[in-house]
């Protein structure tokens, strides 16, 4: 697994993930009827507004919030995750969409509740009732995970509010958006997604990047559909994040 962007090694230590039964460090702030997981100090002035996979909140995610906010004391953020879905993510039953019903449900939530412009339409005034709450908030990084990733593309355009951006096992990769990303961008890729795809959105880009592909994982190993009691996959999702860690700490 090699990067196709040059990367330097990571700075700090994520710690062990918890495989089972992890017990979250944050809670949960209402945005306007939309609750948000939210963790890290308060005192901290860079902010990363994650924005989950189709599965909504998952103790995967959250443990990846978390590791975020918290793993490097000397460099911490106040990270914010919030319930685009308000409380009905995709069910997992059904995944992979492998009959006609669940074609049809899947397609039906792409078309209502995932759907990327109204969801990308949401997010400026997101950030804006978060830092009623949160004040102090100086620099916006955001992480798309899966479906997130293609909000982050979007939301990464000219104008953009964030100062860096990553997305992990991105859905829908387009080259054609990373034409007009302002501001760097981490892709960290599975080996489920589109390999040539993935490669030209790295070449299209104009701006700092790292593009890596975790060629032996699956599509969605560092959010709900990673089973961190592998002991392949926990390291692979260890590793992630602090790539992740390292990407901030060098733009926010």
């Amino acid at each position: 697994m090699e990067a196709q962007q040059g990367h330097s090694k990571a700075c700090c230590n994520v710690p062990p993930a918890v495989s089972k039964g992890y017990n979250e460090k944050g809670n949960y702030i209402n945005l306007n009827g939309m609750q948000c997981y939210a963790t890290g100090p308060s005192n901290a002035t860079s902010a990363i507004l994650i924005i989950y996979d189709i599965f909504g909140f998952s103790p995967q995610a959250i443990q990846g919030a978390d590791i975020l906010a918290h793993a490097d004391s000397s460099h911490q953020y106040q990270v914010f995750m919030p319930d685009f879905f308000l409380g009905k993510p995709l069910p997992h039953s059904d995944f992979p969409p492998d009959t006609d019903e669940k074609k049809k449900r899947v397609g039906d939530f792409f078309a209502g509740p995932a759907s990327p412009p109204d969801t990308v339409k949401k997010v400026p005034e997101l950030l804006k009732e978060i830092e009623k709450q949160a004040t102090g908030i100086k620099k916006w990084g955001s992480l798309g995970m899966c479906w997130g990733g293609k909000i982050v593309s979007l939301t990464a355009q000219p104008g953009t509010s964030f100062s860096a951006v990553a997305e992990v096992h991105p859905a829908m990769v387009d080259p054609a958006d990373a034409r007009g990303i302002k501001v760097p961008l981490c892709m960290l890729a599975s080996g489920d997604e589109d390999a040539d795809a993935v490669k030209e959105f790295g070449k299209t880009l104009s701006v700092e990047n790292h593009i890596e592909t975790f060629s032996d994982q699956i599509h969605g190993w560092m959010a709900a559909r990673g089973d961190l009691e592998n002991e392949k996959v926990k390291k692979e999702y260890e590793r992630g994040y602090q790539v992740l860690l390292d990407f901030y700490h060098k733009h926010l």
